[in-house]
This record gives structure tokens, C-alpha cells and sequence, in this order.
């Protein structure tokens, strides 16, 4: 039976080939993911542990929460510096400083975007005329007072700035002109990821982003022989309140696992679209399987009538499927290291990505080899364990043995109960806000199962829909239509394939139009302001971008958003900052009690009414409040609103909180203008801020574009990843009629010999395969509104009530036409088989 079963596969690799190929793409994709995270991962592992080389122990505070535009770092002292410096065993102690330092290049963009843009200070040692050995310098020299900076090598040759260049660059706002009077080389991850790293002389470092004489971390170098965790033993003797030491070890080890958290994400993804494209392949390797049993059910009826068992039948198939599975298991792991590599070279030329060599695991070969041969014995199984059943009696006498009716019965209700608790299981959960994520996936994946099992009964009516259509081509239309349905099961798999892909594509669709139509009715709705004005990273705005706005004769009323740490009966709470007399002009809450009146005293506040809820107050419920400085309050709630992702919290004038702030920072500026949002104005006000690309100028269309461009860019990512399983999905076609025709091959040569010409045979084929294409996309494009509008009802539930459901008409169509496409495409091979087939050789052929 081993010798029969490879025999098989020898005597059938260009029927195989299709099937391997479908295992194949799959393969690549899991393995090329691996390996391309691995290589990821260890790159920036190795940079970390680069970038920490000269650090032994780290002396910084603990961070705590803090909200969008509020830091909670309090930065070490001068005297802690020089405390360190004198502990035992210390060879250097480096004080560190750093922040936001937006860059811009020549054209007047903003460096970096997307990626770390950090500032810092270069340290020289305590008289300043020493050097910092974290940054040695490339060319010219380092910054030694205000108004001189160093950049980073991969910024100087990404921007083209040289020692000598004067660059425009913002810290927190307003436009600072800088002299370039040198260029260093540094390990900094950030930077080996497509970042920008700006050194300033110590002083100006403190002052921009701390306090003159303090430092953010401490970095100590150990003398030779003494360990990290004897220096760190030893530097807790002289900790400030509030801060820790850490090792070298430690910062590294941490810096690698935050970046492969944040890798995380990307890696399920990628990994769930591959599984998506080893799910379309499972219906195609069932269906080769399928329609290779049945070519052989003689030649396995004959091997049950000399002795072999069932188990012996099932077990042949099984071992031809765990060869292939196997042959492009290894294929593909070869596929998916060209592909980690060449997405490597794209994102390494990108700057995005530091150097580092492909990391192949072997626990990715083994994976590799095990999903190929696992998914491939899986989908083999069933047709194998059909075969094994068919007595030899009855498989001699025809060479294919219809289903029985007990089995079709069976098979429509389990897909009409698994299809009526999915749906059961997806209404269920558009009810359940947040926690209904799970209930709706496991709900979505039982009803994409049940329709798929249920494909054969639906098969002949919807294709019936088509006849009108198909006979304005006469015979070749009839052939078709009759072709199509006579092998519903054949038919379903086939079109099932696409109809996963087309499922999820429309679904993704619909979601990202409700949730931009969302967005747009939620900025429309919540603001009055003309534009928003905010840092290009979402940074904190210095305080002096409102004050500038307020003196331009354009602005008729300002208002910051402005976060402020206080503790409310016992509980620390952010409030809001706002301009209390100018807020109602701004911004169009709908308040279910109370309102704006009195804010403007200082002494009042609005919230929203989910904190209100969570909180137990009510318009007049007068708060104790402790202020940052520890100064105490009181304020008195004087109006509940209905919060959204734009505005909500809790709101107070500005007055009450800033002059108990530590530093004063803006989250973003509101602003409304004379003659509303045009081109001019915006300009205008632009070239007021400096022409800062740091500063983000925005009306309302610009809110929504922005969110339309990172939709459209994330739909983009994923349609080319889904494309994997459309691609699968033509080879499923390509191989289901190829296999048909050859099957077929005595009925086409008899439909030749009675009159039927070589285009009336391409014009049955292709209209075969354009019809179980349409099929299938037909079902993946209800579905997908199914789906689109359950998760439309469950982000709503979520928190955005303004998502409203969007039928993309247009796009739905393209899918539509993208489904006929593959149909034509798929069916000019085997088309062109069929009309090419020799009429006397297929007739005679048994």
C-alpha cells in the first residue's frame, strides 16, 4: 500500500501541483512572518543591548499613569549627580536628560514622522569641557552653549544637513533656529528605527526639558570587577524619594521585550491571514482529494476486492497527502525566507530597521513542515475515509458514486444548526458593548462554517438565478448551468474559497466607512472651533502657541485643553483646563443637566456623565479637591454632558489648575475664527506659529482626512494581505476545472463530435468558472455586511455612537467584478485544455 500511494503521487504531479501550491502560499506566509519577527526581534535586541553597553546601573524615577500632554517624571538633582559620582566602585556617573525635539528638513518637514524624535543633552562632564562617550562625534564638535545642537548621523544623511547648517526645529511649540556644529554616531534603537535624535549642551537640555540642575536618569559605569548588582546595591543607599536603580541588564532586557510587545501585533496579524489562506487551501486540497478519489474509485475497488482493508485505502490517501503536505512544507519555509528577506531589505532601505543578519529558528523549519503536513492530512482525511467506504461491487460499476440522500440530509442540518447559532451567537453579542468581542468571533466563525457546509443546498438556487443571463449564449450557457450544479459539493468548495476572502474584505470594508462617517458626525457634532492646533506627535503645546493664537486679529476666541493632575475624595483624577468663558463658542456638548454657566469663576466644574455615573455626582455636588501642589479646593459640578473620544472628562477653567502646576503644558488649542475655516486663514495662521512642522493647524476636514488616511492605509495592508487567500483562491478554480475537464473528457469529445467548435467548448468552461466564482462572491459579500454591521453595532456599543452603517455600493461592486475576474482568468487554462483535446482519443478513452 506505501508503494501504491507514492506510485500515486508520481503518476499525478501536475494534478497535485495546484494543490501544492495553495499548501505552499500558506507555508510562506507563517514561516516568512517568523522568520521576519525574529529577525526583528534580534536586531533591536542586539541594539539594545548596544545602546546599554556603557551603562552598568540607571538612577531614575518611577513613572506613574499620566494622561495625553502630562508628564509625572520628577527629575533628579545635580547633588544626586555628584553623590553617585563618589560612590565606591563608580567609574563615571552621566547625568541624562531628554524629551521631545521635533527636527525639521530643508523642504520644511518634519523628521522622523512616525517614528522616536527625541532631543537630549550632551553631557561633558560636571566643568563641561570633557566629552560624553554615549555620543562620539563623526564630525566637527559638540554643542557647548545655547543655540548649538549635534545631529545623528542617519539624520544628517537622510536630510542632508552638514556641520555649519542653521536648522528650524520646536521643543514644545514655538519655532527654535539651531547651528549644526556637529554630527555623532550612536546605538540608540530609536534611531536605528528611522528616528531623529537632536543633542543640546547640558544646560539648554535642562532647561527645555526639565529644570536648570536636574536630570531625568543618572547613568553610572562600573569600575573593572565590580558587578551590576553590586553598584546597584550600593547606589539604593543614596536614592531621592520616588526613584529606583536598575541595572544595565535590565534596561536592555526590558527595552527588547517592549519592542517585541510592540511587535506582538503585528505578528498575530500576519499570522492570522496567513491562517486565513491555509483555511481557503484546506477547501482546495479537499477537493483535489476528492476528485482524485473518485478518478481512482476502480483502482481502489480493485485493491478491496484482492484483500486490502479499509483502513489500508484510507491510510494510501493519507500517505500521498503527507508527501505533498511535507514537499511544500519545505517549499514554503524556503518561500518564506525570500520573503522575510526581502521584506527586510525594504524596511532596512527605509532606515526603519537596524543591521542585523536573517534570524532562521528552527523552531519556524519545524513549525513550517508541520502546518504543511498537518493542514494537507486534515483536508485529505475525509475524502480518503469516502473512498474507504464505497464497496467494491459499487465502485466498479460507476466511476463516481453520488452522494446518497441520508448524507446530504445530514450535512444541510448540521449547517443550518451551525449557521443559526452563529448568527444567534453574532446578534447576541452586538448587545454586549465591550466583552461581546469573543461571543461575536466565536459566532462570526460558526456561521462562515455553517453557510460553507450549507454551500451545496444554496448552490442551485442562486445559481438558477443566472439562467436568463446564461442563455444569451445558447448551448455553451446550458452546459454551463448544468455543469455548475451537477456536483453541488465539487461546486461549494470551490466557491467557499473565495467566499472567505470576499467575506472578510467587504466585512473590513464596511466597518472602516461607519467608522469614518462616525468620526466626521462626532467632530461636527462636539466642535464649534474652526481648528484645532495641536504638536504633530501629540506632544505637549507649549502654553505660549494659545497666547500667540489670542493676539492674531483672524481668532475670535481661543481655549486650551490643558490636563492637570488632583486627587477627588481620596482618588486621583486628571481635570481639564479650559478657557471657562470661551468653551461654550468652541465646542457643542450636549448636556443632560446643567450647563456652562459659572465655569468661567474658577470655582465650577462640567463632566461627563459616564464619570458622573461612576462617581455618584450631580449638578451641585460639591468636591473636595488637592491640587498638584497640595494645594486644597473646592469645586461644585455645574453641568453633566455626554462625552465622546473627542471631549469628555472633566472640565474646569483654566485658572483653578495652572498655577498649581508643576509644568504647564496643552494638550491642543481650540480656535474659531472671523471668516471660518478656508485655505487662507489656515495659512495664515501657520505662518503666525513660524511655519512650525511640529505644529499640526487642523479644521474639521483635516480631522477627518487624517483619520480617512490612516483607515485607508491600514484597509490598503490589509486587502494585500487578504490577497494571499484570493490568489489561493484561483488556484482552487484553476485546479477544480482542470480536474473537471479531465473528467469530463468523453462528454466534451462527444459534444465536439456532434457540432459543438473549440470557442463553443472555451465559452462552456469559461462560463463554468465565471458562475461558481460569481457564486461565491456573492455569499462572501452578504456576509461580509453581516458581519460589517454586527461590529458596527458592537463599536457603538463601545463608546462611538455616531458610527452609522455604510454600504460601499461602489467598492461592493469592484469586489463583485473582482470575483468574475478571477473566474476568467482562472478558466483560460483549463479552457483552453478542453478545446484542445483530441475528440476521437476522448471518446475512446474509458
Amino acid at each position: 500500500m506505501l508503494r501504491t500511494a507514492l506510485r500515486n503521487v508520481f503518476a499525478h504531479k501536475a494534478r497535485l501541483l495546484m494543490t501544492m501550491l495553495a499548501v505552499l502560499l500558506g507555508v510562506a506566509f507563517v514561516s516568512g512572518t517568523l522568520v521576519f519577527t525574529s529577525t526583528i526581534s534580534e536586531a533591536f535586541h542586539k541594539s539594545s543591548e548596544k545602546g546599554y553597553a556603557d551603562v552598568d546601573v540607571s538612577i531614575r524615577q518611577e513613572n506613574g499613569d499620566a494622561p495625553q500632554g502630562r508628564s509625572t517624571v520628577s527629575p533628579l538633582s545635580q547633588r544626586t549627580l555628584e553623590k553617585a559620582g563618589r560612590l565606591p566602585g563608580v567609574a563615571s556617573a552621566t547625568g541624562v536628560v531628554s524629551g521631545f525635539a521635533a527636527l525639521s528638513d530643508k523642504d520644511g518637514k518634519l523628521v522622523g514622522d512616525g517614528f522616536s524624535t527625541q532631543g537630549a543633552n550632551y553631557y561633558a562632564g560636571g566643568d563641561g569641557k570633557g566629552t560624553d562617550p554615549r555620543y562620539p562625534m563623526k564630525d566637527g564638535t559638540a554643542p557647548r552653549a545655547q543655540g548649538q545642537i549635534a545631529l545623528d548621523a542617519k539624520t544628517a544623511e537622510r536630510t542632508g544637513y552638514q556641520v555649519g547648517d542653521t536648522v528650524r526645529m520646536s521643543v514644545n511649540g514655538p519655532v527654535r533656529t539651531e547651528k549644526v556644529t556637529g554630527v555623532f554616531t550612536t546605538d540608540d534603537g530609536s534611531v536605528a528605527a528611522g528616528g531623529t535624535l537632536v543633542l543640546f549642551d547640558n544646560a539648554t537640555a535642562q532647561r527645555l526639558f526639565a529644570k536648570p540642575g536636574e536630570y531625568t536618569e543618572i547613568s553610572l559605569k562600573a569600575d573593572p570587577g565590580v558587578s551590576q548588582a553590586a553598584l546597584k546595591e550600593r547606589a539604593e543607599k543614596i536614592l531621592p524619594a520616588d526613584a529606583e536603580a536598575v541595572t544595565g541588564k535590565k534596561l536592555a532586557d526590558d527595552e527588547s521585550k517592549a519592542i517585541e510587545s510592540s511587535m506582538s501585533g503585528m505578528k498575530t496579524s500576519l499570522l492570522a491571514f496567513a491562517g486565513i489562506a491555509l483555511f481557503v487551501g484546506i477547501f482546495i486540497i479537499a477537493n483535489t482529494f476528492t476528485m482524485l478519489v473518485a478518478q481512482r474509485t476502480k483502482e481502489l475497488a480493485l485493491l478491496r476486492a484482492v484483500g486490502a482493508s479499509r483502513r489500508q485505502v484510507t491510510r494510501s490517501v493519507l500517505i500521498e497527502a503527507l508527501v505533498v503536505g511535507a514537499v511544500a512544507g519545505l517549499a514554503g519555509m524556503a518561500a518564506g525566507v525570500g520573503i522575510a528577506a526581502g521584506l527586510r531589505a525594504v524596511i532596512g532601505n527605509m532606515g526603519a530597521m537596524p543591521d542585523g543578519p536573517l534570524v532562521i529558528e528552527p523552531s519556524t523549519t519545524l513549525v513550517a513542515l508541520l502546518v504543511g503536513i498537518v493542514v494537507t492530512v486534515l483536508a485529505a482525511w475525509l475524502p480518503a475515509r469516502r473512498a474507504a467506504k464505497i464497496p467494491p461491487v459499487a465502485a466498479m460499476g460507476a466511476l463516481h458514486a453520488p452522494a446518497s440522500t441520508r448524507s446530504l440530509v445530514v450535512r444541510n442540518t448540521i449547517g443550518a444548526l451551525l449557521s443559526a447559532a452563529g448568527a444567534a451567537l453574532v446578534l447576541v453579542a452586538t448587545k454586549m458593548d465591550e466583552g461581546g468581542k469573543g461571543p461575536m468571533g466565536l459566532g462570526a466563525a460558526l456561521l462562515l462554517i455553517g453557510v460553507f457546509v450549507l454551500t451545496p443546498l444554496l448552490s442551485r438556487p442562486l445559481i438558477a438565478a443566472a439562467a436568463p443571463v446564461l442563455r444569451m449564449f445558447h448551448i455553451s450557457g446550458k452546459l454551463a448551468r448544468q455543469n455548475a450544479v451537477r456536483n453541488p459539493r465539487r461546486t461549494a468548495a470551490t466557491a467557499s474559497a473565495l467566499m472567505v476572502g470576499l467575506t472578510l474584505i467587504t466585512g473590513l470594508t464596511v466597518i472602516a466607512g461607519g467608522v469614518q462617517k462616525g468620526i466626521d458626525k462626532m467632530a461636527s457634532d462636539s466642535l464649534k472651533a474652526d481648528y484645532t492646533v495641536s504638536m504633530a506627535n501629540f506632544t505637549p503645546l507649549s502654553p505660549a502657541v494659545e497666547k500667540k493664537l489670542a493676539q492674531s486679529d483672524e481668532i475670535t476666541a481661543t481655549s486650551p485643553l490643558r490636563n492637570a493632575q488632583a486627587r477627588i475624595g481620596g482618588n486621583t483624577e486628571y481635570l481639564t483646563g479650559v478657557n471657562g468663558s470661551t468653551i461654550g463658542k468652541l465646542t457643542s456638548l450636549d448636556f443632560t443637566a446643567g450647563g456652562w454657566s459659572g465655569l468661567g469663576s474658577g470655582q465650577k466644574i462640567v463632566v461627563d456623565d459616564t464619570t458622573a455615573k461612576n462617581k455618584g455626582w450631580k449638578v451641585g455636588s460639591r468636591l473636595q479637591v488637592t491640587y498638584e501642589d497640595g494645594a486644597k479646593g473646592q469645586l461644585t459640578v455645574g453641568g453633566l454632558y455626554k462625552g465622546n473620544e473627542m471631549i469628555k472628562g472633566i472640565l474646569v477653567d483654566s485658572k483653578a489648575v495652572t498655577p498649581h502646576m508643576s509644568q504647564v503644558a496643552d494638550m491642543q488649542v481650540l480656535a474659531k475664527t472671523k471668516d471660518g475655516a478656508t485655505g487662507a486663514v489656515k495659512d495664515s495662521l501657520e505662518k503666525q506659529l513660524g511655519d512650525n512642522p511640529a505644529i499640526k493647524v487642523q479644521d474639521k476636514k483635516d480631522i477627518s482626512e487624517g483619520v480617512a488616511q490612516t483607515i485607508n492605509i491600514l484597509l490598503n495592508m490589509l486587502y494585500g494581505l487578504l490577497a494571499m487567500a484570493v490568489i489561493v483562491a484561483v488556484l482552487g478554480v484553476i485546479n477544480t476545472l482542470a480536474m473537471s475537464v479531465f473528467e469530463r473528457g468523453q462528454e466534451i469529445g462527444m459534444l465536439r463530435a456532434i457540432g459543438l467548435d473549440r470557442r463553443g467548448i472555451k465559452r462552456m468552461v469559461r462560463l463554468e468558472s465565471l458562475v461558481i466564482s460569481l457564486f461565491g462572491g456573492v455569499l462572501g459579500i452578504g456576509l461580509g455586511v453581516f458581519f460589517g454591521w454586527a461590529a458596527g453595532e458592537l463599536i457603538t456599543g463601545a463608546g462611538l455612537d455616531t458610527y452609522s452603517l455604510v454600504l460601499p455600493w461602489g467598492r461592493m461592486a469592484l469586489f463583485l467584478a473582482l470575483a468574475a475576474l478571477v473566474g476568467v482568468l482562472a478558466a483560460l487554462w483549463p479552457a483552453r485544455r478542453a478545446a484542445r483535446l483530441n475528440m476521437l482519443a476522448a471518446i475512446k478513452a474509458e
